[in-house]
């Protein structure tokens, strides 16, 4: 399924390109992990890593660190979700940049509340609807075709709203504008996301590299809270998450899963041109 040339949902050619990766995207390292317990993510990981995964049988290595990764990848989404703050069950999330629908599933988990994901993605949304479906939450856990920034919802029907790893693709002027809109007074925001360190001057050669790959435009450490701060999203907490993220990637490149992007990642971690970070804002 691919998306319209005149679809009200996509502002820009950029934005097509993005829906057209994605709607067209089907790797490994995302889907295999996924099958793990079905709750596909879309997203990297934290924590230690237990390198005993790569011991042991042959034949079953790779079952090993497929789970190992998923693994990391559910840590991370778990952090984030005790971030959001005391959610109740008849507030309502929202999952900005859902992908193939994880983190809602989780959340709904978690929270047992109702949980709205937009994707500029049309494959991406009918995976994760279908996926909701399947484990008998469609009623409470939808996924929409909108765009993050005008997503059409009204004005402060949110308790939290989140991305994850998904706020590289837009610009973050107009998303925290919108959040801002959509959040209750006392609702919370959460990104986990990279970010380039403003104390290194420009994107490095690594997070350059990233950017190509995933057609994606890494924003500065700065950015994130200059527009917060514009936005009435006043940071409660924020946690460098980099030396955290290392082990999984570190993991990632030595699996068959690595898609040839994983030492751009090290590179710009170890060199300290990019973070990896945790800001949760209240919507003041």
């Amino acid at each position: 399924m691919t998306a319209t040339q005149d679809s009200p949902v996509l502002g820009s050619l950029y934005q097509h390109s993005v829906a057209e990766y994605w709607n067209a995207e089907r790797n490994p390292v995302n889907l295999r992990l996924g099958e793990v317990d079905g709750i596909y993510h879309h997203h990297y990981g934290i924590g230690p890593v237990d390198w005993t995964v790569l011991d042991g049988p042959a034949e079953t290595r790779e079952q090993r660190t497929i789970a190992e990764l998923h693994r990391l990848e559910s840590a991370q989404a778990d952090l984030l979700m005790s971030h959001l703050g005391p959610v109740k069950p008849a507030d309502r999330l929202m999952d900005a940049g859902s992908g193939r629908g994880g983190s809602s599933l989780v959340a709904h988990e978690r929270f047992v509340c109702r949980v709205d994901g937009v994707s500029i993605s049309e494959s991406q949304v009918a995976f994760a609807n279908d996926q909701a479906e399947r484990r008998g939450v469609a009623g409470k856990v939808r996924f929409h075709f909108k765009n993050m920034l005008d997503t059409g919802f009204e004005t402060g029907a949110f308790q939290a709203i989140w991305n994850n790893e998904s706020t590289m693709y837009v610009e973050l002027g107009l998303l925290f504008a919108e959040h801002a809109r959509l959040l209750r007074r006392g609702g919370r925001y959460v990104t986990i996301t990279g970010c380039y360190n403003d104390a290194y001057g420009l994107p490095s050669r690594a997070v350059s590299e990233i950017n190509a790959h995933y057609i994606c435009d890494i924003h500065p450490r700065s950015t994130y809270f200059r527009e917060m701060a514009a936005n009435r999203l006043v940071p409660v907490s924020v946690v460098d998450l980099t030396s955290a993220t290392i082990p999984y990637w570190e993991l990632r490149a030595k699996s068959t899963l690595a898609t040839g992007v994983e030492q751009a990642f090290l590179d710009a971690y170890k060199g300290g041109s990019f973070q990896y970070l945790l800001i949760a804002a209240d919507r003041v």
